[in-house]
């Protein structure tokens, strides 16, 4: 990892604005997003449609060619929801869609590109309309979305299990297992005695994280020069001196 070589007030400036972007941009896009957000890159995240809920310490980090996406697309104007649990993490390139309901669990993580679905949108004789059948999916509380796993209509994943990377989900699946393959089955038992540590302790105080965090980029950027930084950015083999 190159060296940061903003100086304090910079990085503070471009947090401070990248605050106001998902403020203005994408929290009137949810019915309710929580406080405590971290939204990497907001200009690469995308929300649409009614009914979305996400709760607080909400995590999403965008890029350009992998943008993090939550869509609602009911069968009537303003029908169809998601809702989001606390301390959610939405990797680049994650998606939502829902056509009636996808609800996540508090502390779910999604990696890189994964899917949540529950919907085919359209039937297979009739690609021009959707099959009647509500079909919601359910994921729990501490679930992990591997690198492009895929979560497909109906589906209720137990509390703290684990989705292997490029895992198809086409049916339900307990808590406390790994799941791989597709369609997706249980590989491996978890031993949910020896408990799990989540990021719901991760975030328990939230404003001392963010108050240990200021600190720490006040310690390390300290020494830091606008100027030394400008440079940088015209000559990017500065960075690594």
């Amino acid at each position: 990892m190159r060296k940061d070589l903003r100086p304090y007030w910079l990085k503070k400036a471009y947090l401070s604005f990248r605050r106001w972007y998902t403020d203005y941009f994408l929290r009137p896009e949810c019915a309710y997003l929580g406080p405590h957000e971290t939204v990497m890159k907001p200009w690469y995240v995308h929300i649409s449609g009614p009914n979305i809920h996400i709760g607080h310490s909400f995590t999403a980090i965008g890029e350009p060619m992998h943008r993090v996406q939550i869509g609602v697309w009911g069968r009537e104007d303003g029908a169809g929801r998601v809702e989001i649990g606390d301390c959610v993490l939405m990797s680049p390139g994650s998606r939502i869609s829902a056509s009636d309901e996808v609800v996540v669990g508090d502390g779910s993580m999604f990696a890189h590109g994964a899917y949540v679905t529950d919907s085919d949108w359209h039937t297979i004789y009739d690609r021009t309309v959707r099959d009647e059948r509500v079909t919601p999916v359910h994921i729990g509380r501490n679930v992990w979305l591997g690198d492009h796993a895929t979560v497909l209509k109906g589906v209720t994943i137990g509390d703290n299990t684990v989705v292997a990377a490029r895992a198809v989900v086409t049916r339900d699946v307990p808590a406390n297992v790994v799941v791989a393959g597709n369609p997706a089955k249980v590989v491996k038992e978890l031993d949910p005695e020896r408990g799990f540590t989540t990021r719901m302790d991760y975030f328990a105080d939230p404003e001392g994280l963010e108050r240990f965090f200021d600190e720490v980029d006040r310690q390390v950027l300290a020494g830091n020069s606008f100027w030394r930084w400008l440079l940088g950015r015209i000559n990017p083999c500065l960075r690594s001196r």
